[in-house]
């Protein structure tokens, strides 16, 4: 089983690598894959904050680069200058750089050392579109709308079957021939068809298609493209669609077209049918600004439309060091209320000599469930390292989720303030009239860690999001907090209105767990393990993670009704117990 598993994490890892290259990769030669691998722990050791395990896999790295005996190549020199930045990297951001550059420089090394006759590729690609770019010519010249548009629909159909070899060799004619394709569609869309407009755009893309087939190179769009530029495209389109500026919102639009193949690629990745909606329906769009009557409310809910679902695609998913300090804040909160009862019993009982137990016991409590907590991030990490990782993500933070809702709201609503306040009184009182010091002990180190089991739960959530540093400093900076109110309530006890305070960590916890729903239910759809439904008119909050979407509504929406059900309830008790 763990060799299995070991081989998963391995594959996992390679796939990963893989995905993060901007250029489309080729099989890694067998010899190279223990080297992807490496390069694939370091990047994701870098990102978690794990310098130890990072310095491990360059070492692991080089130990490989070096029994293979490196080519003369200019690449595998290239390779080495790589990997000594990556090793001399004196911040993570710098080492990031630095291993994206290595992974590419090890694919250049495999792309000489294994040549692919290029040449052939384009001289086929050509021979599988020139069918239908011939007839496309023919129905241009018939000037006949219904022709052109059939015609034109065959073209995109054929160049959609034979595009890879354009966008794996050259990005940039690529583009340019995606561009001409949605600049034909724009024009045959419109109410009057412009004839030389159109005559010039189909002769910019024989031209294109026919620069790659020769094998020349296309220069490449300057700038710095990603999911937020076609956001503030968008953006910028819909407001000058409701100052009525519909040819600036039609530049704009044809400036996001001409931004789109440098960014399709991960609309693609985690949204085919987004992907698609975009393709077909953009072009359009500018169409319908140059028409004699223009619907402004439909192109606007429809640009709205296409940049709230972008925007979901580039929600920031993670959590804080913050989310980890205030899950342990809350629980330890109570654990602390817990203890302080306890010492306070043992005051009336005449027992004070045995505080020191009560305290010896708590102490090993928290020992135990931090450690178990870490633990639990570090195998959490591992285990979701790999192809599956964002899905074993989701699924971990519903079980938590569902955790939280099925066992911390009914032990809170039933149990914490009757059953178990009663159990370990009872206990207390059995080891006094014993005068056992271990069970003393043992007393505070079970009310400690119930709570601390409680706090394992909730931190089964984010941990898969989380580096092991932030989450480490997380708790390191609630225990310190908690340390320094322990001072005050033992010196202040009667003053202080600590069921206020109590609340208020209690409200907090219940908007992590909202948070955790959100952000599990739209990893899960990042994946599409789960469809996505986008909610218009709503904002996207990654501070409780909110994405308005159906699903992540709905789950929330049931967290809602379950915390409010459980306050009503509680309350219900209360009155029943005055009563």
């Amino acid at each position: 089983m763990k060799l299995f598993l070991n081989r998963c994490k391995r594959t996992g890892l390679l796939a990963v690598l893989l995905l993060v290259l901007v250029i489309q990769p080729v099989v890694a030669a067998e010899s190279y894959s223990d080297l992807y691998i490496a390069i694939g722990e370091a990047i994701m050791s870098t990102k978690q904050g794990q310098d130890f395990e990072t310095e491990k896999a360059l070492a692991e790295f080089k130990a490989s680069w070096m029994d293979m005996k490196p080519s003369e190549l200019t690449e595998a020199r290239e390779v080495e200058q790589m990997l000594k930045v990556a090793v001399d990297a004196q911040n993570d951001e710098e080492r990031l750089k630095a291993l994206t550059a290595l992974s590419k420089s090890l694919h250049h090394l495999e792309k000489a050392e294994n040549p692919v006759d290029e040449l052939a590729e384009r001289a086929k690609f050509a021979k599988a579109i020139q069918p239908a770019l011939d007839d496309f010519k023919v129905a241009i010249q018939s000037a006949d709308r219904q022709a052109m548009q059939d015609a034109n629909k065959r073209f995109i159909a054929s160049w959609t079957k034979n595009e890879r070899p354009v966008r794996e060799q050259d990005i940039a004619a690529y583009g340019k021939i995606e561009n001409q394709t949605a600049f034909i569609r724009i024009t045959l869309a419109a109410d009057d068809i412009d004839q030389n407009a159109l005559k010039q755009q189909f002769i910019d893309l024989q031209t294109a298609i026919t620069d790659f087939s020769n094998g020349k190179k296309v220069a490449k769009t300057q700038g710095d493209y990603s999911l937020a530029s076609l956001i503030e495209l968008l953006e910028t389109s819909k407001q000058q669609v409701q100052a009525n500026q519909y040819k600036e919102a039609a530049g704009s639009l044809r400036n996001f077209i001409t931004t789109w193949p440098n960014v399709e690629g991960e609309i693609r990745t985690k949204n085919a049918s987004l992907y698609q909606k975009i393709e077909n329906d953009l072009p359009l769009l500018v169409s319908e600004l140059s028409k004699t009557k223009i619907d402004d409310q439909k192109i606007i809910s429809q640009l709205y439309d296409f940049k709230q679902q972008i925007a979901l695609l580039q929600g920031d998913t993670s959590y804080s060091f913050w989310d980890s300090a205030l899950i342990l804040l809350r629980e330890g909160l109570e654990a602390l209320l817990i203890i302080i009862g306890l010492v306070a019993f043992l005051k009336r009982a005449n027992q004070e000599h045995a505080k020191r137990w009560v305290y010896i016991g708590a102490v090993l409590g928290i020992f135990v469930s931090t450690a178990a907590a870490i633990l639990m991030s570090t195998i959490f990490q591992s285990v979701t390292i790999g192809m599956n990782r964002e899905r074993m993500e989701g699924y971990i933070g519903l079980l938590a989720a569902a955790l939280m809702i099925g066992v911390g709201i009914w032990l809170h609503s039933k149990s914490t303030v009757l059953s178990w306040n009663q159990y370990i009184s009872k206990r207390l009182d059995h080891a006094i009239s014993k005068q056992s010091v271990w069970a003393m002990a043992f007393i505070s180190f079970l009310a400690v860690f119930r709570e601390g089991a409680e706090t394992i739960v909730f931190y089964a959530g984010i941990a898969p999001k989380m580096s092991t540093a932030e989450f480490t400093a997380g708790i390191a900076l609630a225990f310190g907090i908690l340390v320094v109110v322990a001072i005050v309530l033992l010196r202040m006890t009667g003053r202080i209105p600590i069921h206020r305070f109590f609340a208020v960590a209690t409200f907090f916890i219940y908007i992590l767990a909202f948070k955790i729903i959100g952000v599990s239910i739209h990893t899960l759809q990042l994946t599409n393990v789960i469809p996505t439904h986008a909610v218009s008119g709503l904002p996207i909050v990654n501070l409780i993670g909110f994405y308005p979407t159906t699903e992540t509504m709905i789950g929330q929406a049931i967290l809602v009704v379950l915390v409010i059900g459980t306050i009503l309830y509680k309350r219900k008790q209360e009155k029943a117990i005055l009563i």
